[in-house]
């Protein structure tokens, strides 16, 4: 299976990079598995609504101009669907089984996805109702994925 994790900005701090870099090392002997991080654009203090649309819509863009066309996308929504573990490994079983092996996870900025991703977006799923780091949540993404292989093999 291919899976490509889409984001909005970089993981700075050493201690994420060194779990991104552990759950890759993991993945690379059960997929490919390729991460894209995208610059985040900066939301001033006093953004207003139109602002917040704007940048979601500038980093949407960007977003979208990174799916290929056969790539089964899962967006990242806090309005999505919440699965456990166990749950979320068998529907990746399923997708793979009906041959969807081009797997994308996109993850958005700090203002979420714009309406433009989440149309595109094949499902719609939500880890928590709780609000984590962009940076964070790529960690406890590839953790997912790597049960899910585990889960599997």
């Amino acid at each position: 299976m291919n899976i490509t994790i889409i984001s909005v900005g970089k993981i700075k701090e050493k201690y994420l990079r060194d779990a991104v870099n552990y759950y890759t090392q993991r993945l690379s002997k059960c997929s490919s598995l390729q991460i894209i991080e995208l610059p985040d654009e900066k939301t001033p203090d006093n953004a207003s609504l139109k602002d917040e649309i704007k940048i979601k819509e500038k980093e949407g863009s960007n977003i979208l101009r990174n799916i290929k066309a056969d790539m089964y996308v899962i967006a990242l929504d806090l309005k999505g669907v919440m699965l456990s573990s166990k749950e979320l490994s068998n529907y990746i079983n399923k997708l793979q089984i009906n041959g969807n092996n081009n797997l994308s996870f996109i993850i958005g900025g700090s203002l979420g996805l714009s309406s433009e991703v989440l149309k595109r977006a094949d499902y719609s799923l939500c880890f928590s109702k709780m609000t984590f780091p962009h940076q964070l949540f790529k960690v406890i993404l590839l953790e997912q994925i790597c049960r899910n292989f585990r889960a599997s093999n």
